[in-house]
């Protein structure tokens, strides 16, 4: 490929920055996605070990139990529910912290492609500036000729 045009290097120059942001962007995104899936995924095991503490337990209440393992029981049960609630909120906020990446990587992919669409139509600009000016030499060239063939005394000779 070839360099870009001196003109455009400070263009070229923002691009590559913008792309820089970009791809930090979509790390960071990347990142915040498998945090999401994590918290959502521990959410899920907490939610599945108390089903299953409950369905123990509940077998063995039914045989009968005793006043202060029923306490212990409870007690654990509050602690277990409040430690779902709490991994729950911190994957609602991983979800949330997702979404403001997911727009972050948006915004910064809008500014590479606008960035290069600049550059694009700047070459355009360029290239149509150079077509112009190759025509009006041809013109002008072609007008001189025109010119001194009309001020040339006519060489043929009748004879």
């Amino acid at each position: 490929m070839h360099p870009p045009p001196a003109h455009l290097q400070p263009l070229f120059t923002v691009l590559n920055h913008a792309e820089g942001e970009r791809d930090s962007r979509a790390d960071h995104c990347r990142r915040a996605h498998a945090a999401r899936k994590s918290a959502e995924a521990q959410t899920e095991q907490l939610l599945a070990y108390r089903r299953e503490y409950e369905q123990r337990w509940g077998t063995q209440f039914r045989t009968g139990g005793h006043m202060e393992v029923v306490h212990c029981y409870r007690g654990f049960m509050d602690r277990l529910t409040g430690a779902i609630e709490q991994q729950q909120r911190s994957a609602a906020q991983h979800t949330l912290r997702c979404e403001e990446a997911s727009a972050a990587l948006l915004a910064a992919e809008t500014r590479v492609a606008t960035v290069r669409r600049l550059i694009e139509r700047r070459i355009e600009e360029a290239r149509r500036a150079g077509e112009r000016l190759e025509q009006k030499q041809t013109d002008e060239f072609a007008a001189r000729a025109a010119w001194n063939a009309r001020d040339e005394p006519n060489t043929t000779r009748i004879g």
